[in-house]
C-alpha cells in the first residue's frame, strides 16, 4: 500500500544475547535502542539517539522501582551517538523513545507523518513485541507499522536475492561508504550469537540512513510504499474443509498449558500475523485439550519467524514449535456444518464451552444459568439470546452434554467463567474459554464416526444380513461382573466369588478384552444352575474386589444373564434394541453395558432372521474344495450350546472378543460337518504364523481349550494345518479370535 511518508526513523535494536539473523531467538531482553530521523522531503538527517536499558534487578529499592531514572547528555559519547539516554525499565524506554521521536518531528516542522524503518523484520517482530507481550506492556502505536529496508531495496533492485541482502551489500550497491568493522560485518562467517560492541549499533544506523538518502536521490528516486503492519489483535473465524491451506504457513505448538486459549497463543506469537481463525487447539480422544495447537500464519516469512521461537516460554512452561502441514490444520480447524458456520459468523464474540450439561437441558435453562432473574449472583447476558447457544449432538440427535455460548465482550465472558462448577439442575457445570477451531473440532468429532471403535474389517466383503439378538427369554445361568480392576486376574475373580467358585463350569470364566487386547473391566462366568447364579448376584453385588497386582480396590456389579446374552456381548453385539413383537428389554433390566466393540452388522434393528444368499459364489467355491462347498451351504447350529441363537442361520466371519486360551470355553457349538465330505474330520487353517514357530507344540498351546486329537496335527506347505471339523477355521490374531 502507498502511505504518505514525511519522516523515516531508522531504528536498530540490540539484546543481551544473539544478534544478526538470530536476534530475538533466545528471549534475551532489549538493552540498546538506537535511532536516527531522516527527512524524506528535504533529504536531511537528524541526530543519532541512543537509549540504554538497564536489566531488571531484584535488589532495587522501592523508590528506585517507582522512579525511572533518565540521564541525558547531548555530548558525544564513546559509542558515537549525539544523544545518549538511560532507562531503568523496558516500558519506560519505549515511552521515552516515543516522546523524543515526537518532539524531534515537531521541532523539524516539515510534516507529521513518521514511520519506522529497520533492517529486516527481527527488530520489531522478534524483539520489541515479544518482550512487551511477555511483560504485559502496551506498545506505542508507532511500532505497529514500519518499513523493511531490505524489501524496499529489493523493489528498487529486483535482481538481488532478498535473503542474501544486508546493510553491507546494500551500501556497496548504492556506493555508500561503509567502514564496517570485521567483528560485526554481516557478510562475515562469525558466530551470530556473539554480542556486538556498543559502537556497532550506532554505525549500523548511520549506514542505513545514508542508504535511504541514496534511494531517495536521483537517479533512483525511490518511493517507500511497502508498509509492513503488525496485527494488534487476533481475529477469530471459521475455516472450511474445502479451503486450501499452504503447507509453508502452518506450525505445531506443543506444551501449552491446558487452560490456554487462542488469545494466549496469539500473545505468545505477538509481532507475527496469524491468519483469521488461524489458532486451533487440539483435543484428545476424550474431547479435552492435549496441550498442542496448530497455528496458521499469513505467509511463509512469518511461519519461519515463528519457528525461531522454539522453546520460548509461556508463563513457566516452554513451548516447542515445529513445522506442520495444511492438511493437519484442516483436520483440526476445518468444518462443513452450516449450523456451526452461522453460529461462528458473529465476529468479536467470546466463546465459552459448557461441559457436563444434563441431557434434558434447554436454551432457557442455559440463559437462566448465566443471567438469573433475581438474587445476588452476577449477571452475564448471552449474546444473541437463544441464537448464541449451540448444543452438541450425536449423529442420531442425542445430546452429548456439551454446549458453546457466545458473549459480547471479555468482561461478560470472565463473569461467566466465574460460574465454573455451579449447579444446573442436579449437575455441576464445567466452563472453559473456547475457540472457533475448538467448536469445529468438537462438532466434527461427534458428528462423524462414532467414538466406540468398530470391529475389524471382514475377510469376506459380502456378509448376509442376519440377526444376532437372543430370544426374549432364556435360562439366566451365567453371571456378568462389571467394573473389575484392570489388573484383576482369574485368581482374583475366583477369590471374589468365594463359595460360589464350586458352581463354575469348567473353563467357565471369560474375561472380556477390548480391541487393543486389554481388559475392559467386564467378565462373564458360566454357572451350573440359574439358582446359584441368582444367589451369587444377590450376595456379591457391589462388593469390593482387590487385585493382587494392584493397590486399589473397586466395587463390582454382579448381574445374572443368559448364555445367549453372554455370547452376543462377547461377539460385539448390543442388547439395547427392542423386540418387535412381544418383549421389550432395556439395559437397566439386563445389567449389560455397551460391548467393547459395536458394529452395525452385528447389531441389527430387530429380532427377525431373514434369509440370505450364499456367502461364496459358485465360481469362487470351486477354487477351495471341499471348504468352498461348506461355505455355500447355510447350516443350523446344534442345540447343545447356546452361544449363538439356535434358530439363526449363521455364516462365517464374526469377531468375538474371547480372551486367549485356556480361558475360552471347552465346547463351542460350531457348524456340524456335512455328510457330503469324503473325510469324517475337518480342517483348521492358521495363516500368519511366525517362521520361528516351534511346530506342533505351539499349535497345541494356541488352540488349548478346543477339543481335538493331538495326533491329528498336520503341517501344510504354506503353514501348519489341524485336522478337525472342516466347517470352521480359526485364524489367530493378537488378543482376539475370528470364528468362521
Amino acid at each position: 500500500m502507498t502511505a504518505q511518508v514525511d519522516y523515516l526513523a531508522v531504528v536498530y535494536t540490540a539484546t543481551s544475547g544473539a544478534s544478526a539473523e538470530l536476534l530475538g531467538s533466545d528471549e534475551k531482553e532489549l538493552v540498546q535502542l538506537v535511532w536516527q530521523l531522516v527527512d524524506v522531503k528535504n533529504k536531511k538527517l537528524g541526530r543519532v539517539n541512543e537509549l540504554l536499558i538497564e536489566p531488571d534487578c531484584s535488589d532495587l529499592t522501592e523508590e528506585r522501582e517507582e522512579e525511572d531514572v533518565v540521564e541525558e547528555s547531548v555530548e558525544e559519547k564513546r559509542s558515537g551517538a549525539d544523544c545518549v539516554s538511560t532507562s531503568t525499565s523496558f516500558e519506560a524506554a519505549l515511552n521515552l523513545f516515543h516522546l523524543q521521536l515526537t518532539n524531534e518531528v515537531n521541532s523539524a516542522g516539515a510534516g507529521t507523518s513518521v514511520y519506522l524503518c529497520t533492517d529486516g523484520q527481527l527488530h520489531i517482530r522478534q524483539v520489541i513485541h515479544p518482550e512487551a507481550a511477555s511483560k504485559n506492556i502496551l506498545v506505542p502505536d508507532c511500532f505497529y507499522s514500519f518499513f523493511d529496508l531490505r524489501k524496499e531495496f529489493k523493489t528498487q533492485f529486483p535482481s538481488f536475492d532478498l535473503k542474501a541482502l544486508n546493510v553491507h551489500v546494500m551500501a556497496e550497491s548504492v556506493n555508500v561508504p561503509a567502514d564496517v568493522p570485521p567483528m560485526w560485518d554481516p557478510s562475515s562467517a562469525l558466530d551470530p550469537s556473539a554480542i556486538l560492541p556498543a559502537t556497532a549499533a550506532v554505525q549500523q544506523v548511520q549506514i542505513m540512513a545514508n542508504i535511504i538518502l541514496a534511494l531517495l536521490s536521483e537517479p533512483n528516486c525511490h518511493t517507500f510504499s511497502n508498509l509492513e503492519r503488525v496485527s494488534e489483535k487476533f481475529e477469530s473465524g471459521t475455516c472450511s474443509k474445502m479451503e486450501k491451506v499452504c503447507d509453508n504457513t502452518v506450525i505445531r505448538a506443543r506444551g501449552l498449558p491446558w487452560q490456554s486459549s487462542d488469545q494466549d497463543i496469539a500473545r505468545f506469537f505477538r509481532g507475527l500475523n496469524i491468519a483469521k481463525g488461524g489458532a486451533a487447539l487440539c483435543l484428545n480422544a476424550q474431547g479435552r485439550r492435549n496441550g498442542e495447537a496448530l497455528v496458521r500464519f499469513v505467509n511463509e516469512e512469518h511461519r519461519d519467524l515463528a519457528l525461531q521461537r522454539h522453546k520460548h516460554h509461556m508463563g513457566n512452561r516452554y513451548i516447542e514449535v515445529y513445522k506442520a502441514t495444511g492438511e493437519d490444520f484442516l483436520k483440526i480447524a476445518g468444518g462443513t456444518s452450516n449450523e456451526v458456520a452461522i453460529f461462528l459468523s458473529r465476529e468479536d464474540q467470546i466463546i465459552v464451552r459448557m461441559r457436563g450439561l444434563p441431557f434434558t437441558a434447554t436454551h432457557e435453562q442455559v440463559l437462566t444459568f448465566f443471567s438469573p432473574g433475581d438474587g445476588p449472583k452476577e449477571t452475564c447476558p448471552v449474546s444473541g439470546g437463544k441464537d448464541g447457544i449451540l448444543f452438541v449432538h450425536y449423529p442420531d440427535g442425542r445430546p452429548t452434554g456439551d454446549a458453546f455460548v457466545l458473549f459480547a465482550c471479555e468482561e461478560h465472558a470472565q463473569c461467566a467463567l466465574r460460574k465454573h462448577k455451579e449447579i444446573l439442575g442436579k449437575r455441576y457445570i464445567e466452563l472453559f474459554k473456547s475457540t472457533a477451531a475448538e467448536v469445529q473440532q468438537v462438532l466434527n468429532r461427534y458428528s462423524s464416526a462414532p467414538l466406540i471403535p468398530v470391529a475389524p474389517a471382514p475377510l469376506v466383503s459380502v456378509l448376509p444380513a442376519v440377526s444376532l439378538l437372543p430370544p426374549p427369554c432364556g435360562l439366566r445361568d451365567c453371571l456378568r461382573l462389571r467394573g473389575l480392576p484392570y489388573t484383576a486376574s482369574i485368581e482374583d475373580i475366583l477369590t471374589f466369588l468365594g463359595e460360589f467358585t464350586h458352581d463354575i463350569r469348567p473353563h467357565g470364566v471369560h474375561m472380556v478384552l477390548n480391541q487393543q487386547g486389554r481388559p475392559s473391566g467386564d467378565c462373564f462366568i458360566q454357572m451350573t444352575s440359574a439358582e446359584r447364579a441368582l444367589q451369587a448376584s444377590q450376595r456379591l453385588h457391589k462388593h469390593m474386589m482387590s487385585s493382587q497386582r494392584g493397590v486399589n480396590s473397586r466395587y463390582v456389579e454382579v448381574f445374572p444373564c443368559s448364555a445367549e446374552e453372554m455370547g452376543l456381548v462377547l461377539m460385539g453385539g448390543s442388547l439395547s434394541h427392542t423386540h418387535t413383537h412381544t418383549h421389550t428389554r432395556g439395559r437397566s433390566g439386563t445389567g449389560l453395558s455397551p460391548p467393547p466393540c459395536k458394529s452395525r452388522r452385528l447389531s441389527p434393528p430387530s429380532y427377525s432372521f431373514t434369509p440370505a444368499p450364499p456367502v461364496f459364489p459358485s465360481e469362487a467355491a470351486a477354487l477351495y474344495p471341499p471348504i468352498g462347498q461348506v461355505l455355500q451351504i447355510p447350516r443350523l447350529l446344534p442345540t447343545g450350546h447356546a452361544y449363538y441363537p439356535g434358530t439363526a442361520q449363521l455364516y462365517m466371519n464374526y469377531t468375538t472378543y474371547y480372551p486367549s486360551p485356556p480361558g475360552s470355553p471347552t465346547t463351542v457349538g460350531f457348524f456340524p460337518s456335512p455328510s457330503s465330505l469324503s473325510s469324517p474330520g475337518g480342517l483348521v487353517r492358521m495363516p500368519g504364523l511366525t517362521y520361528s514357530s516351534n511346530g506342533v507344540k505351539d499349535l497345541i498351546n494356541a488352540v488349548q481349550g478346543y477339543q481335538y486329537a493331538p495326533e491329528d496335527a498336520l503341517v501344510h506347505p504354506h503353514g501348519p494345518v489341524h485336522a478337525h471339523d472342516p466347517a470352521r477355521t480359526l485364524l489367530t490374531q493378537p488378543k482376539e479370535w475370528v470364528c468362521i
